[in-house]
């Protein structure tokens, strides 16, 4: 009971570490109203991005997507759906346009699989990688905290084809000891 207590408080704060560093961050886009860290906000954004897992996900689609190809759902096209891939699944994340559409705070990982990024908390431009092999112990630990969210929430629409082949030894790996 105590390591799912110290489970649930390690990714509480992570999601909070991040949430709060890119509201703070200088970088923050400039078209945003100004932004204020007070605890009714910070409640609302967490709302935002944490919702109960789903019960009418369709089954996971493994059709195969290129890296490139999943850069045209990055939320800059309205008509189409936004993408988010975490160790080569692929996520429509349509439906929480809000939060990876076009300016929003997690548009960084939309189009792309932004492992490495979504493993190290960051929203680091140069952190939203799909190469996540040197992540340590505990940022795959957050890398696979993320995945599950994911997985319960969003549908999965296919798997990126051309993954590093780092990774795609990593996931075979991974796969042999499951």
């Amino acid at each position: 009971m105590l390591s799912l207590f110290v489970y649930a408080l390690v990714f509480g704060l992570s999601l909070l570490f991040l949430i709060r560093r890119h509201v703070l961050s200088p970088s923050a886009p400039q078209s945003t109203p100004s932004i204020t860290t007070s605890e009714t906000d910070e409640k609302k954004s967490l709302k935002t991005i944490m919702q109960p897992p789903r019960d009418d996900l369709d089954p996971p689609k493994h059709d195969p997507i290129t890296l490139e190809e999943l850069k045209q759902y990055d939320g800059s096209d309205p008509s189409k759906p936004i993408y988010v891939s975490i160790k080569g699944d692929v996520f429509d994340v349509s439906r929480k346009r809000d939060v990876y559409g076009k300016g929003c705070s997690y548009n960084l990982f939309a189009g792309k699989d932004g492992s490495r990024g979504l493993g190290k908390s960051s929203l680091k431009p140069e952190d939203a990688e799909p190469d996540y092999t040197t992540l340590p112990e505990n940022e795959m630990k957050v890398l696979d905290d993320w995945h599950s969210f994911f997985s319960k929430r969003y549908n999965v629409v296919g798997r990126v084809s051309d993954m590093p082949e780092v990774v795609v030894q990593l996931l075979a790996q991974q796969q042999a000891h499951n």
